[in-house]
């Protein structure tokens, strides 16, 4: 097996470090923060806080070249090394309700916008009853619980599944965007995954994905009828749950192919993203192929 490269550890020792920070802050930061994201989205306290934490955290990592983030215009320059994407706040509308909330990273070896061909790790913390990280590289796939035991204590980082693989046997469905808004090829092919496979969707792409990730099935954000480029962010968003999928043995797609050989014209952009056990997916193309 090959070596964990270190600078890739050290960026996940850094995400790890600020995980209890943000998730303690989020209780008072609820509230709208009166500005908009690249992307024109309303940002929230949280999103604001946990960018900034992530932005000193990494931007300290020897190796480290650049901070590129969801929140930001463009990537900030720490240095010489790897680019470090991130959505600080995955599903951050769902503090409102008190739900699944997640951080994704990307790590790439080449300056953004650059496909996800040039990412050599990807992972995403989940804020969930428990606070989890899994953690994607060229060693393979593992699953970690990240915990603080006091306010003046470092995070650990506990392993508790060193070798992460997608079940075989499908279990479970998540499909985000308004159904009247799914183009009438996908429909179809939501209908027929509808009568094999549970539901379970959250509102956040990390805890929706994980469901995938822990019993096997399809997560898909589909282009939409008013949204043809589809809702996530490629580089913050898609191609690292991608490269998480994909090193499990599973499949993405932007609908065509992988995520992965997707060619980005800004940071920015976005893209439709299916992901999940590879028959899924390869019935997925076909159905919106017809």
């Amino acid at each position: 097996m090959a070596a964990t490269d270190p600078t890739v550890e050290a960026v996940f020792d850094a995400v790890a470090s600020t995980a209890p920070t943000i998730r303690d802050a989020l209780p008072g930061r609820r509230v709208e923060h009166g500005t908009e994201n690249p992307s024109g989205e309303t940002v929230l306290a949280g999103d604001v806080y946990a960018d900034e934490l992530l932005a000193d955290a990494l931007g300290a990592v020897d190796g480290v070249g650049s901070f590129v983030s969801e929140e930001r215009a463009s990537p900030v320059d720490v240095g010489d090394g790897y680019a470090v994407a991130v959505d600080p706040l995955d599903g951050s509308s769902n503090l409102r309700s008190n739900n699944a909330m997640g951080t994704v990273v990307g790590v790439y070896d080449g300056a953004l916008p650059t496909s996800g061909r040039d990412l050599v790790a990807a992972g995403y913390v989940l804020y969930g009853p428990i606070t989890t990280m899994v953690v994607a590289d060229e060693t393979g796939v593992r699953e970690e619980v990240v915990q603080q035991d006091g306010p003046d204590e470092t995070a650990s980082r506990s392993v508790v599944d060193d070798d992460l693989s997608l079940p075989a046997e499908p279990t479970v469905y998540g499909f985000g965007g308004r159904v009247p808004d799914w183009p009438a090829d996908f429909h179809a092919y939501a209908s027929a995954i509808e009568a094999e496979l549970k539901l379970r969707y959250g509102g956040a792409m990390v805890g929706d994905v994980n469901q995938v990730v822990t019993y096997g099935g399809v997560f898909a954000y589909p282009k939409l009828t008013d949204a043809p480029e589809g809702k996530l962010r490629l580089s913050f968003e898609a191609n690292p749950i991608a490269y998480v999928i994909e090193r499990m043995g599973g499949a993405s797609s932007n609908g065509t192919g992988s995520i992965l050989d997707v060619e980005p014209d800004g940071i920015h952009d976005r893209v439709p993203l299916y992901v999940g056990n590879p028959a899924l997916i390869d019935r997925l193309e076909a159905a919106l192929e017809e």
